[in-house]
């Protein structure tokens, strides 16, 4: 009976550990089937999904291809994409619709695809706490949601008009970006009232100036629940230091960005 016992949990070990090895596509590579967006603006192309943005009066806001297959929780999503044109574009997840601003609106956590090094890779969030962390930060934002630089690391640099691949993985109140396999940005969350914990996932088009978003690989697989990490002030590490949240003078394209640190 032990025997069978310590088998059970074994197998039941291996089962949870290869689900969280699987990948799915959420393309087809055929048509846009479980994706929903304005028509007029995505379209599968040659195998690839395309968003295309004539200019600044193609329409109003920025707007979304959204997944319809559900909400992610805790996860590891990996996009092959590129942006062409002076613009930009973004994974949205854990995210939520916002209609009064609009059709297909979107407000959540974002890895931005960006042609300014600073922001490819960023952790951000769309209409609503903004910039996390640049590309080459890792964050922390406090339960007051502050924003504190826990480390630094050389930028990833990309050229966006190529493909690329951008990873999200979201394990409870931690998001880690990464570009081509490098970590490009952390966050650990801590704002309960401000943070998502599971929500929609979407591909965004920029408004603005004229740019073409292509993505030719979109995989997704569910990783287990994890706990989320605690805030405790008395265990902070030594050389933290507290930062005004970044900005940007041209938020569409190239452009340099505004900060400053204190203490």
């Amino acid at each position: 009976m032990r025997e069978l016992v310590i088998l059970s949990l074994i197998v039941a070990l291996s089962s949870s550990l290869l689900a969280e090895k699987e990948f799915t596509s959420l393309f087809n590579g055929r048509d846009l089937s479980g994706w929903d967006g304005d028509p007029k603006l995505w379209k599968v192309e040659n195998g690839i999904v395309v968003g295309t943005c004539d200019g600044p009066d193609s329409f109003k806001h920025n707007t979304f291809l959204v997944w319809r297959g559900g909400e992610v929780k805790d996860f590891e999503l990996r996009a092959t994409v590129r942006v062409i044109g002076d613009n930009n574009s973004g994974i949205q997840y854990r995210s939520r619709e916002i209609p009064e601003a609009g059709p297909w609106a979107i407000t959540g956590y974002q890895c931005d695809i960006h042609p300014a090094i600073e922001h490819t890779g960023m952790t951000y969030e769309e209409r609503g706490r903004g910039i996390f962390g640049l590309n080459g930060k890792n964050v922390m934002l406090d339960p007051e949601g502050d924003r504190w630089l826990l480390s630094e690391h050389d930028p990833v640099k990309v050229e966006v008009s190529q493909w690329n691949e951008y990873t999200v993985i979201a394990r409870g109140n931690h998001l880690i970006h990464k570009v081509n396999g490098m970590v490009s940005s952390e966050l650990i969350d801590h704002h309960e009232s401000g943070r998502a914990l599971e929500g929609l996932l979407a591909i965004q088009l920029h408004r603005g100036n004229p740019n073409r978003v292509e993505i030719k690989e979109l995989r997704i697989r569910p990783l287990i629940e994890s706990d989320l990490i605690s805030f405790d002030p008395n265990s902070l590490p030594s050389g933290i230091v507290r930062i005004d949240k970044p900005r940007t003078r041209n938020p569409m394209g190239v452009g340099p960005i505004e900060s400053s640190t204190k203490k």
